[in-house]
């Protein structure tokens, strides 16, 4: 069993319906009307969505004809990364003005660790709110923050008071909510965990924790020690600031289901130059080539090779994609292809990082 961690003051902070605001903010006409952000058509995908959308039962990763039919007002919008890395630039200038120990998650959410901060406050609860008015005063944008001991919580905490809200759990309060929670919201538990959880008689955190570790891992292998830790508080992993990227890849859905080898060999180049670009912005370059396959009946394939020296270029990447396609006599017509280029060229950069001494620091404070 985990020692008890030393207490942090963490945030988490997460950008309320990013995408779908952001086009909202720079269209008027959008404002107070259901927004869905990605593709409209009955294969496409919705990337996300707005409030006003979400009413309707409106998600992100839901087939962009099934948004239709829930919510028939609805507004698509296609994607426009390059503003939304513009907006997340601004707000990640934001952050480090209170703290370095920033960890983004994506464009739209990171942690923070203000245990030791930049402004001499002792209060994570006034820096997260701080924090929520600078950006709104900046980028016109809501967002919502979770404030606890460690990430785990503060993750599940951010998402209580949203929109637009936050949520503190001292200390004191970490046990009692956490064995009050409904399993369902545990981070990473998913449908069919929770499915699989509900099955055993476990319903919510009290359930979880009648349970021994030894049970947990028969029933849930590795994560079984997760579950047994984090229902007790334990959650150890720092904030951390350089986070190495371990993958790269592309992926693209279909409007309809292909079958021709030629049509698969079209859009795998065109992923390929997707993912040659994004190497070549971030620098990097990789040894082993997965190709993903999600046939018409949902079923999903991945094909892996891996190289003797790193590859970044377009060509390379297409050649190794295609003699995975080859590997094996296609199941049925194929709805969406992806490629992912692993085991990047970083460990100089993960040496770095894990020679930096990690920064704990003890709660003397209110939070």
């Amino acid at each position: 069993m985990e020692e008890e961690p030393k207490s942090r003051k963490i945030i988490h902070v997460d950008m309320d319906a990013f995408y779908a605001s952001v086009e909202q903010l720079d269209n008027p006409e959008l404002r107070g009307k259901p927004v869905a952000v990605g593709g409209g058509s009955e294969r496409g995908v919705v990337s996300a969505a707005s409030y006003e959308a979400r009413k309707y039962g409106v998600r992100s990763a839901m087939a962009g004809g099934l948004a239709r039919r829930l919510c028939p007002e609805l507004i698509f919008v296609k994607t426009r990364f390059d503003r939304y890395r513009e907006i997340s630039a601004q707000i990640r200038q934001i952050f480090y003005e209170y703290t370095d120990l920033v960890e983004p998650l994506s464009l739209d959410e990171a942690y923070l660790d203000v245990s030791d901060n930049k402004k001499g406050n002792p209060s994570a609860s006034l820096i997260a709110k701080e924090i929520r008015a600078k950006i709104k005063e900046k980028t016109g944008l809501n967002a919502s923050a979770g404030i606890s001991v460690n990430k785990f919580i503060a993750k599940i905490a951010s998402d209580i008071n949203k929109p637009n809200g936050q949520k503190t759990i001292g200390p004191e309060d970490v046990i009692p909510f956490l064995e009050a929670l409904d399993i369902r919201k545990f981070y990473g538990v998913g449908k069919v965990t929770a499915e699989k959880m509900y099955q055993i008689g476990i319903f919510t955190g009290n359930d979880l924790k009648t349970k021994s570790l030894e049970f947990l891992e028969e029933k849930f292998g590795k994560s079984g020690k997760h579950y047994y830790n984090v229902v007790r508080g334990i959650h150890n992993s720092p904030v951390k600031p350089d986070r190495i990227r371990k993958s790269l890849g592309a992926e693209r859905t279909f409007n309809e289901n292909i079958s021709s080898e030629v049509f698969m060999l079209e859009r795998l180049e065109n992923i390929a130059e997707e993912i040659e670009r994004r190497l070549k912005k971030s620098n990097v370059a990789g040894k082993t080539v997965t190709l993903k396959i999600k046939y018409s009946d949902f079923t999903l394939k991945t094909r892996s090779k891996t190289l003797s020296y790193y590859i970044r270029s377009k060509e390379v990447i297409l050649e190794t994609a295609k003699e995975l396609l080859y590997q094996e006599k296609m199941e049925n017509s194929v709805r969406l292809l992806g490629i992912t280029l692993a085991n990047l060229n970083t460990e100089d950069k993960k040496e770095r990082v894990t020679d930096k001494k990690e920064i704990v620091v003890q709660l003397k404070f209110e939070f």
